[in-house]
């Protein structure tokens, strides 16, 4: 592969191929990513989506083609697997700024001998250009800058010092996305980067990408964040890319209409050509052969359409229904629960499952949703009461799959489980995407997206009527996903699911309880309701907020009755007026920028706040809570600035 520099601000990919062996990834695959495009990357796991981004890269080699990008662009990396070489959080988000360390390194070396009067006027020009690189660099607000961005992403000054070996799955992707985020490069890639983030912290990304100036590529099967974020979308199936603009939802509707219109096509086609081989067939001898020749010469030159290859998807059957059971499937009284030495994880709470509820179980990562669902199935005791209907049967769905056996091969464990014939079994695996030889490999061979596909069809075979998901499409291809929704949506029991996956939870869920602090809120709805729900919520609070100001606000004067000094109003056009459009619209920029950053500090303090810990310490509860008030006066000022900007 050739990786050439370029001046045109764009990441331009022509005639890449890959192939391994006799398979082949990808071929003369196109596209380019300018600055402040937004692309999604989509495609079954397998397709080699990551491949291709390891290639642009340079993590890789290609078999051809080139990638053509500035010489003087920087990229920024989020992969599924992290590695890291520092101990603490904060030497390995340190480790960003490893050139910016070793310049600054050199400076100090440089001021020592200047100040012991060693150098000469040769080396005082050579420091002249090193200060010039280091402050064009921001060298001296790195430091400031890792703080900055670590609380953003919800870290506390306590977890700089923590070993980054033991932080939780969604704790390390937030570390790679801060490596990535903290020099601000000019393309940014991600793969997977929602995976085990909750979802305050998947909206938080949301935000900051739709406002980041560069250009992104991204990797993902999270539908509802491609649809917030993504502004086009690269689609690799069978070898090749194809070009949307739109996001995720519109893509989806023009790759369907194009798949109509050339079935119709096709058919139109076949209807046409059966019909000229009948005259060819009647009349190849007869008076009319001339004829006949000449319109095999017709169908010899005509360029037959060819149809791609249907993409692997679910196929509706319907499981044996449940037995019946009692309306109240499953009630919760008075639970609460702490782990021993830590906080109270959930607070005196009640609540019912009635028989067909799809319910969806939200909050942020340790709040406590797998503990509330180990306590319904029975496997953590609680002080409070759990009451099971009357012929309920629970089947529970656990991250970790505990109920496959590695050494069989899937065919054998579906068979052999549930005494199924070899063909009926194989209908069943092929609704879950297993097809032909698949079914014959060994369990513990499997990719976790594909065991979990087994486990969530070993469940819905055990004729359970009251069904317990702990993040069922964890791990899934898009595809797989919609299996699960599909057989979810036709599932005529009841269940309650833990996720992240809103797209999901939009489809299959008809009610919506959110985990903060200890307690539940019930929204009687999907996750849009709930969304639509919060969002009143808070503009009813905002609204409130903005009368209580108006009712205290005075007019600006110079003295006040209490003789307190205020600053008068200063007419906007006064201040900008004078100002060159080119540098007004630099300043807007970067006002922005710093309403985005502060926003994120915002809700690294909101995190910190809320977390058992510090609400257990005052003191550290005290501070946390003024640096927040701080931080919200910041950022009215910061918009108060962008206002007159944009009005002058």
């Amino acid at each position: 592969m050739e990786v050439k520099n370029s001046d045109m601000g764009s990441l331009k990919v022509i005639g890449l191929e890959k192939a391994y062996g006799i398979r082949t990834l990808f071929s003369h695959v196109n596209f380019e990513v300018m600055r402040g495009d937004k692309v999604g990357l989509v495609g079954a796991n397998g397709t080699g989506k990551t491949t291709l981004m390891r290639i642009l890269l340079g993590r890789e080699e290609s078999d051809g083609g080139q990638v053509v990008i500035d010489h003087a662009d920087t990229v920024g990396y989020v992969e599924q697997q992290a590695s890291f070489t520092h101990d603490t959080l904060y030497d390995e988000l340190r480790s960003a700024f490893s050139d910016l360390i070793a310049l600054r390194a050199e400076k100090e070396r440089m001021e020592c001998a200047i100040a012991a009067g060693d150098v000469g006027a040769e080396e005082l020009a050579v420091y002249g250009n090193l200060v010039m690189r280091f402050e064009a660099m921001d060298g001296y607000d790195f430091e400031s800058r890792i703080r900055r961005v670590a609380f953003g992403l919800g870290f506390s000054e306590e977890e700089l010092q923590k070993d980054v070996r033991h932080f939780s799955g969604g704790q390390t992707t937030r570390i790679c996305l801060a490596k990535a985020l903290l020099r601000e490069p000019d393309f940014l890639f991600l793969d997977e980067p929602t995976n085990h983030l909750d979802i305050g912290m998947i909206e938080w990304l949301e935000k900051f990408l739709q406002s980041y100036r560069g250009g992104v590529l991204l990797i993902s099967h999270d539908r509802y964040f491609l649809d917030r974020v993504a502004t086009r979308i690269l689609e690799l199936d069978h070898a090749e890319v194809t070009a949307y603009t739109g996001n995720y939802t519109h893509y989806m509707r023009v790759k369907n209409d194009r798949r109509a219109a050339l079935q119709n096509a096709y058919e139109k086609q076949q209807a046409q050509i059966k019909k000229t081989e009948e005259y060819i067939s009647r009349y190849k001898a007869g008076i009319k052969a001339k004829q006949a020749r000449g319109r095999q010469s017709q169908l010899n030159r005509l360029e037959r359409i060819v149809l791609p290859p249907e993409a692997a998807r679910f196929k509706y059957f319907a499981f044996a229904k449940p037995t019946e059971c009692a309306l109240r499937v499953a009630e919760l009284e008075d639970i609460s629960f702490a782990y021993p030495s830590g906080p109270r994880v959930l607070d005196h709470i009640s609540l019912l499952i009635r028989k067909g509820d799809g319910v969806a179980l939200i909050g942020e990562n340790g709040a406590g949703k797998t503990t509330l669902l180990q306590i319904l199935v029975g496997e953590i005791e609680a002080a409070g009461r759990v009451k099971i209907g009357s012929r309920v049967k629970i089947g529970y769905f656990s991250q970790q799959h505990e109920g496959l056996d590695p050494s069989k091969t899937i065919l054998d464990e579906i068979c052999c489980t549930y005494g199924l014939d070899e063909e009926t079994a194989r209908n069943y695996l092929g609704a879950f995407l297993f097809h032909g030889d698949d079914v014959l490999r060994l369990i513990g061979a499997l990719s976790g997206g594909e065991q979990a596909r087994v486990a969530f069809l070993k469940l819905m075979l055990t004729g359970a009527n009251f069904l317990v998901l702990d993040e069922p499409t964890n791990h899934l291809d898009i595809p797989a996903r919609e299996a699960v929704e599909e057989a979810l949506m036709a599932f005529p029991g009841t269940f309650i699911a833990v996720s992240h996956d809103r797209y999901f939870l939009d489809k299959t869920a008809n009610c919506t309880l959110e985990l903060k602090d200890g307690r539940i809120t019930e929204y009687l709805g999907n996750y849009g309701y709930y969304l639509m729900k919060k969002e009143a919520e808070a503009e009813e609070t905002a609204q409130e907020e903005r009368t209580s100001e108006k009712s205290v606000r005075r007019t600006p004067s110079v003295q006040t009755e209490q003789g307190r000094t205020e600053k008068p109003a200063v007419p906007k056009t006064a201040v900008h007026s004078a100002i060159p459009a080119a540098r007004r619209q630099e300043m807007i920029e970067r006002t922005e920028a710093e309403i985005a950053m502060a926003e994120a500090e915002l809700k690294g303090l909101e995190y910190e706040m809320n977390r058992p810990e510090t609400q257990a310490d005052p003191v550290r509860s005290h501070a946390v809570a003024e640096a927040y008030a701080a931080k919200e006066i910041e950022i009215m000022q910061r918009y108060e600035k962008w206002e007159q900007l944009t009005e002058a």
